[in-house]
């Protein structure tokens, strides 16, 4: 257990992508959804908009060759030593995830390492790292090996995921959530074609915490944009109910 016995969880928010109000519809979410007393830290560039209630920390640099392709890479500086000047477990939760429901069952989950199993790779032990715990400092020679070989794990791993992923079953300490706690909202929250022309989105039996990666983003199923003809979305109102501060 953390220090006061609060329970860590952490965000990160860097470039243009994700504006305060992400982090601050987290904070929102979480506080409504957890029954234990938590500490909500942003790890960011940019503490402009951000809720007071929410914990800011520096973003700690991953010193990348220039020019070295963004693939969620920032999110490996979890594993050091020491991060933020926390200990214990950590919950790591994207700024775009939608929570509607009860999340206290994350925090008792046996597991040395927990996170989701990629939706689309099913067969293969990749993981999404859109929700994930650990115990901090316990991965930090998976950073260190990283940054001594990112020319050749850039070539290996397609992205952050995977190698966390990959590196974590290599030590014995991989686990998936259960599957129905955080189901992908463009793979079992949409209908499938042509019936998602006909049929709203719904949440799924059981689900905790939605994950929205690639297209719809939360702001594009709420409106209904469509930016796949095959992946057609009808607006999605309610979301709001979920999403917001």
């Amino acid at each position: 257990m953390p220090d006061n016995h609060l329970v860590n969880i952490i965000c990160m928010k860097w470039g243009a992508k994700y504006g305060a109000d992400y982090v601050n519809k987290l904070y929102g979410m979480v506080s409504r959804n957890l029954t234990i007393p938590f500490k909500l830290v942003c790890f960011t560039d940019d503490i402009r908009g951000i809720d007071k209630a929410v914990e800011t920390r520096e973003l700690p640099p991953l010193d990348l060759p220039d020019g070295a392709p963004e693939r969620g890479w920032n999110k490996l500086t979890t594993l050091q030593n020491n991060f933020g000047g926390l200990s214990g477990e950590a919950l790591f939760l994207d700024l775009d995830v939608v929570i509607v429901s009860n999340i206290d069952d994350l925090f008792s989950y046996e597991a040395e390492f927990a996170i989701i199993r990629d939706t689309k790779f099913k067969k293969r032990l990749i993981g999404n790292s859109s929700v994930y715990r650990f115990k901090i400092g316990k991965y930090h020679d998976v950073l260190q090996d990283f940054r001594q070989n990112f020319t050749s794990v850039q070539k290996n791993y397609r992205n952050e995921q995977a190698y966390l992923t990959d590196q974590v079953h290599q030590k014995g300490d991989l686990s998936f959530w259960p599957e129905k706690w955080c189901p992908s909202y463009k793979y079992h929250c949409m209908h499938p074609w042509p019936i998602n022309y006909f049929k709203d989105s719904f949440i799924p039996k059981g689900a905790k915490i939605l994950i929205f990666h690639g297209h719809p983003e939360p702001q594009e199923a709420i409106a209904g944009v469509t930016t796949k003809w095959y992946r057609h979305v009808r607006p999605t109102k309610w979301i709001e109910e979920y999403w917001r501060e």
